[in-house]
């Protein structure tokens, strides 16, 4: 007993560290931060993914809304032509169709596919 009360005298904090209701007061914040199942540290993890979902969410939405514009325009005959056309080189019976592509474009598509790929991972 002499010895602790020789410690408390050389370190006064320790007097205030001593009382019991400071012992529990940090076994709480303890148990509450790191311990416990709602802890804050789960929560900053769960947090974390609710932001990455909404940023998935808003995403999805700017995508829904390009393609019902696609679709909205794709609904004139004229406009289904020229979509098939352009992206899956159809052609009339009696045309010729030649495909002229840079190499630039092929750099550029790539580098499209491979941010869109990224951005949804």
């Amino acid at each position: 007993m002499n010895k602790l009360k020789n410690l408390i005298a050389d370190y006064p904090f320790l007097k205030f560290l001593s009382n019991r209701y400071i012992l529990v007061l940090i076994f709480f914040i303890i148990w509450v931060l790191f311990l416990d199942n709602y802890s804050y540290l789960d929560h900053r993890v769960l947090d974390n993914e609710i932001d990455e979902i909404e940023d998935n969410i808003n995403y999805y939405k700017t995508e829904i809304k390009k393609d019902s514009a696609s679709i909205k325009n794709l609904k004139n005959d004229d406009r289904v032509e020229k979509y098939a056309r352009e992206k899956y080189y159809m052609k009339r019976d009696n045309e010729d169709i030649y495909i002229i592509e840079f190499e630039d474009d092929k750099k550029v598509e790539k580098e499209a596919e491979a941010e869109k790929t990224n951005s949804n991972k």
